[in-house]
């Protein structure tokens, strides 16, 4: 009689859980759900990478880009914002961001886990279940803030190296406009000219000039470039030349009085960065240096002086 009570209430608990999910698939925030995921995860023919991953990266990037999909613990608003920092450092996949969310999901489990484990040799951790329990907690989020931290020192560093190569960039600029050329032929000539010298600025100039020869408002487009890339000097370049465009006046005159403004600036930096060297210098000379300089000159003399007074 138990047994089939129990296989009873068993099988009805089976039936009831599927019906609940039946019928929460069948709601329409649930079919819209499923079809945004599907159109998601569909291949397209824009971009063959997408379509079929044959490296091991990209089998793994579409697996993380799958995951942070369908985690929910992420909004809208947050998932732009890291579009955003995503496109300024340079990745424009339209899975991007949920990729990323996928890698810090991934780095705070691995965190985590390690913690847990690794949670038996610490003393007083060791032992309570549910102080290991938090420790690990906060080293998941820790975990899920490393791969943002990564992204900002890499967006940087790219910063850096479009704002130090852009007052060539502005002299070709203004040796182009003085040729005759229109900005599109200008910024596609630029772009190859600064491929192998700044790879990044010349990727931000192609997407530019594709943008240019779709777009006929050269300003949207200009506007873009200023705010995929976040350099101020770059946005005072796209200030001026839209200012150059709104009023007719001469283009060329405006960029050379900023090639030689930015070429100043850039020496400046040079010269700020070399007055810090003097700085930065001085404790490994104290550490490594002095001590090394102290024992040749100095070493001889203690030692006849030991020969001395000990004989």
């Amino acid at each position: 009689m138990m047994p089939s009570l129990v296989d009873t209430i068993l099988s009805a608990a089976v039936l009831v859980f599927a019906a609940f999910a039946v019928v929460r698939n069948a709601t329409p925030a649930a079919r819209i759900a499923q079809r945004a995921r599907t159109l998601g995860d569909a291949p397209r023919t824009v971009d063959v990478a997408d379509a079929a991953p044959s490296s091991f990266a990209q089998r793994l990037g579409a697996r993380l880009a799958a995951l942070g999909e369908r985690l929910p613990i992420f909004e809208a608003a947050h998932r732009s914002e890291l579009a955003k920092r995503l496109l300024r450092a340079g990745f424009r996949g339209n899975r991007a961001a949920s990729a990323l969310i996928g890698i810090k999901v991934l780095f705070g489990g691995i965190a985590a886990l390690t913690m847990f484990v690794l949670g038996h040799h610490i003393p007083v951790v060791e032992k309570l279940l549910v102080l290991r329990i938090i420790v690990a907690g906060a080293f998941f989020m820790i975990g899920m803030m490393l791969p943002e931290f990564a992204l900002q020192i890499y967006t940087r560093r790219r910063q850096a190296q479009i704002a130090s190569a852009l007052p060539d960039a502005l002299d070709l600029l203004v040796i182009c406009t003085n040729a005759g050329h229109s900005l599109a032929a200008s910024v596609v000539r630029i772009a190859e000219e600064m491929r192998a010298i700044a790879p990044a600025l010349a990727r931000e100039l192609e997407l530019t000039a594709q943008e240019l020869r779709i777009d006929s408002d050269s300003s949207a487009v200009l506007r873009n470039l200023a705010e995929r890339v976040d350099v101020a000097s770059l946005r005072a370049l796209v200030t001026t030349l839209n200012q150059s465009q709104r009023y007719g006046t001469p283009i060329t005159q405006a960029l050379q009085v900023l090639a030689r403004a930015e070429r100043t600036q850039h020496m400046r930096r040079l010269e700020e960065r070399a007055a810090k060297l003097s700085i930065k210098i001085t404790l490994p000379m104290m550490f490594f240096i002095l001590p090394t300089v102290v024992l040749i000159a100095a070493g001889p003399a203690v030692l006849r002086l030991m020969t001395v007074f000990h004989p």
